[in-house]
């Protein structure tokens, strides 16, 4: 196994690295900075977009350009102009709320949860905005909406609220897009130097998640258990996504700054994104928004 800093661009918090197969370019973004990022596998020909607002997440759109979450609401952002166009903001009664992370299911629906920016408090809802655009409630009461992602089938959700310590598994009803069932997978803890952050599974149905303030990567089986840990060289890690044009690297996000002082510093590979090769382990292709 090898663990390489693929571009360093002291992301303030680094998150939501999606891998295009189409294209073979690997995206992420930095939450406070406001910016998406693109590069190639082996970390050339960087291009950022600059957006109006902080990001939680985007998703790329089968029509072309991607579908961001932005802390005023969804959007839509056009690559070739670097325009974003509101579609919707689903929570305009909550001011000191934003959208965060997300992912897309196989039917191409945009599921994303939203956090209290002061974090501690439980006001986040989990969000399914579907291809004709209409906004639906799938879960509520979270302090940090984390870590969205499905088993290979589809049949299983799995979700985290940071503040919780765990990641939970839900029945998936990919007709409908509707959850339920909700019960614990995992408990990973939460204190001031670890508790869980993103989330992505391999072709195994094995899910990966970041274990941000740990600077652990920990791989659980479908029954939960604890596979495979790799510690990672800056503490502060967010989020994971398999790539490259094998599917068999792991690429890592990280943030440079804490959202809050109480939490750890790291050293000078902090904000970097990072490549993990040689697991022996490959991802599967994120799905395309399909609206």
């Amino acid at each position: 196994m090898q663990i390489d800093v693929l571009v360093d661009v002291k992301t303030t918090i680094g998150e939501g690295p999606v891998w295009d197969v189409q294209e073979q370019r690997l995206y992420w973004i930095d939450v406070v900075g406001g910016r998406v990022y693109r590069c190639t596998a082996d970390g050339r020909e960087v291009r950022t977009w600059e957006m109006p607002d902080t990001i939680g997440s985007m998703a790329l759109r089968r029509n072309g350009g991607a579908i961001v979450a932005l802390g005023s609401g969804f959007h839509f952002l056009d690559f070739d102009t670097g325009e974003t166009q509101l579609i919707v903001n689903p929570e305009p009664d909550k001011p000191h709320n934003r959208l965060n992370d997300g992912k897309v299911d196989a039917r191409g629906r945009f599921i994303v949860g939203s956090m209290d920016t002061r974090e501690g408090f439980a006001d986040g809802t989990l969000f399914r905005i579907d291809p004709d655009l209409s906004v639906h409630t799938l879960d509520a009461g979270f302090a940090i909406s984390n870590g969205p992602c499905w088993s290979p089938d589809g049949s299983t959700f799995y979700f985290s609220d940071t503040f919780s310590g765990e990641i939970w598994a839900y029945d998936y009803d990919l007709e409908s897009g509707t959850i339920a069932n909700r019960r614990t997978f995992t408990k990973a803890g939460f204190t001031e130097t670890t508790t869980t952050d993103g989330s992505t599974v391999d072709a195994e149905g094995y899910l990966w998640n970041a274990q941000v303030y740990a600077g652990k990567l920990c791989r659980f089986a479908p029954d939960g258990s604890l596979d495979r840990v790799i510690e990672m060289p800056v503490k502060k890690v967010t989020s994971v996504n398999f790539g490259g044009p094998d599917m068999d690297t792991l690429f890592v996000t990280s943030m440079a700054k804490p959202p809050l002082p109480r939490y750890p510093g790291d050293n000078v590979m902090r904000g970097s994104l990072f490549a993990v090769r040689g697991l022996g382990v490959q991802g599967l292709p994120e799905p395309r928004f399909g609206g």
